[in-house]
């Protein structure tokens, strides 16, 4: 009993530790939006918040359209979460239960395109998005995202392990049309997985900076992750300014933890029993 005691002590001493590291920096930004470059540059570092964040928040609220780069963000990062979430889940339940020539080949050139580095598909993605006159709107951001070989991979191994064929067949059998099979069977049930499949491609959204960085061009159409930058001057960083608004781009996702959080843990939990 006291060996065991002994292990839940240190389990509990690494969570602790582990949860400092993980929120540490969370709340250093928060600190460094609070004061001014000269405090956050000083060594040793203040540790203590500031009494400037409301005057630096608004400041950037005053120098770039904020406001309407957060709701940029959730329209883009919405519309890919929900893409993920639908449409890996189509093409995963495609790859894990229909028959058809050529799927096994298929399937590996999907996997075989995670190794490819996402830098090399820019050019050709912008050659694209320009030829069909999309450059500087929304829609170039939400289309190329909307399924990754990343999210059909995982969807396609949750279908594989957690739907059997003799489920598929009797639907078949009642006279279910592949789409019903997919919405009404398949789908409920790896709900959990395409939900946090879904999390995860909002979250890719809304932190994503090189694409968007290419492709917009006008300040009412900047997300968040580009109104930071514009917050920034080519030569001077004001640190307590891009901070403040590192901050304020931070918030929606930490309150979007705070409603999911346990079904995201959930649905991830459930993959891994299930796997």
């Amino acid at each position: 009993m006291k060996k065991a005691d002994r292990v839940r002590w240190w389990t509990y001493l690494l969570l602790a530790v582990a949860t400092l590291a993980c929120v540490f920096p969370l709340y250093w930004m928060f600190v460094v939006a609070t004061t001014d470059t000269a405090v956050a540059t000083r060594m040793p570092p203040e540790i203590i918040p500031g009494e400037n964040f409301f005057h630096l928040a608004g400041l950037v609220f005053s120098t770039v359209p904020f406001v309407r780069s957060i709701i940029n963000s959730v329209i883009v990062a919405g519309s890919i979460g929900v893409g993920h979430a639908v449409l890996c889940s189509l093409a995963g339940f495609a790859f894990a239960k229909l028959r058809f020539r050529g799927r096994n080949a298929l399937f590996l050139v999907v996997v075989l395109t995670m190794t490819v580095p996402t830098q090399l598909a820019v050019i050709p993605q912008y050659m694209i998005i320009s030829s069909l006159g999309w450059v500087d709107t929304l829609q170039a951001l939400i289309v190329p995202g909307l399924a990754s070989a990343f999210g059909i991979f995982w969807m396609r191994q949750h279908l594989s392990t957690t739907i059997s064929d003799e489920i598929l067949q009797a639907a078949r059998i009642d006279g279910a049309t592949t789409w019903q099979i997919f919405w009404r069977i398949a789908f409920p049930l790896v709900r959990p997985a395409a939900f946090v499949l879904g999390l995860l491609g909002f979250v890719t959204a809304w932190n994503d900076f090189l694409w968007p960085f290419i492709v917009l061009k006008s300040p009412e159409m900047y997300t968040a992750q580009i109104a930071i930058k514009a917050l920034q001057n080519n030569y001077v960083v004001d640190l307590g300014l891009a901070m403040s608004g590192s901050f304020l781009a931070t918030l929606p996702l930490l309150v979007l933890f705070v409603f999911v959080g346990r079904r995201m843990v959930a649905g991830i939990m459930d993959g891994a029993f299930k796997g």
